[in-house]
């Protein structure tokens, strides 16, 4: 699964930096430094960006294939389907026949033959999982997906998922103070699936004291701090922070050369912990 603390191999043949780079925030008003971000990361060193057909109603795919395509050899673009955002509120639309139109619509916008890694965005609490997970696999079989993912499932939807097609990520909101998914997590450990953190730097994290004090013992930032929690939490995980700033984005990727101490790993850890009722 990871051939060094740096990286991990998705689904077997993918292998990725373990810091990726969550696109949704690239302005879509600012093309120009939309895409100047998007090649600074693939020039710090990112090989993973996550992108979705829902983003800027799947500008955000064309943005980043503006950027950088013919792609860099090694990077991954990973983009979703199954929930559509037509103005303030997201919707979980995960009919087959809709899932794959909006496959098709993200190879023609990636310029692309094949998704490296195609995520059902949501469940589609109307449809059946097995239909919504078949029609990726039906899209894998005709050789236009190569994996598929899963956002924001439980243990056992990944297991109902697994029993249809291998499942190589599972990308859930998990953060240093929230750890809702913790049970996910450690199913992803065991059986050697990708864990994407969304969210990976939860907006109360710099009030939180232990933060602020590694991080000023380490001259590092707070989101720093976060970000190096999350990869020595787990050498499955693959934060995937998103902004639109170049100094942001370099401090981001700087955290993966941040070492916590084992203290400092526990007191942190301690902010998430559930009561024990």
């Amino acid at each position: 699964m990871h051939p060094d603390r740096h990286h991990l191999v998705l689904g077997g043949d993918l292998r990725v930096h373990r810091l990726g780079f969550g696109a949704m925030r690239l302005p879509a008003d600012d093309p120009a430094a939309a895409h100047a971000l998007a090649r600074r990361a693939v020039e710090l060193g990112v090989t993973f960006l996550d992108t979705a057909d829902s983003y800027d109603l799947g500008r955000n795919e064309e943005l980043l294939a503006e950027a950088l395509h013919p792609y860099p050899g090694g990077v991954v673009i990973a983009t979703k389907a199954g929930q559509c955002h037509p103005g303030d509120d997201w919707i979980p639309l995960g009919r087959p026949e809709y899932l794959r139109q909006q496959a098709e619509l993200s190879l023609r916008r990636l310029r692309v033959d094949r998704l490296d890694l195609l995520q059902l965005h949501r469940v589609d609490p109307r449809v059946p999982l097995a239909d919504q997970v078949g029609a990726l696999r039906r899209l894998q079989d005709e050789g236009k997906v190569r994996h598929v993912g899963l956002s924001e499932v439980s243990v056992r939807q990944i297991a109902e998922a697994q029993r249809i097609t291998p499942v190589v990520s599972v990308q859930n909101r998990y953060n240093l103070t929230d750890r809702r998914s913790e049970d996910v997590l450690e199913h992803c450990e065991r059986h050697g699936i990708a864990f994407l953190p969304w969210l990976p730097i939860a907006p109360s994290v710099r009030a939180d004291s232990p933060v602020t004090e590694a991080a000023r013992r380490l001259g590092a930032t707070a989101a720093q701090v976060a970000l190096a929690w999350l990869l020595r939490r787990s050498d499955v995980v693959l934060p995937i922070p998103g902004t639109s700033s170049a100094r942001h984005l370099e401090e981001n990727v700087a955290a993966t050369r941040l070492a916590l101490s084992d203290e400092d790993f526990e007191a942190l850890g301690r902010l998430g912990a559930v009561p024990v009722s």
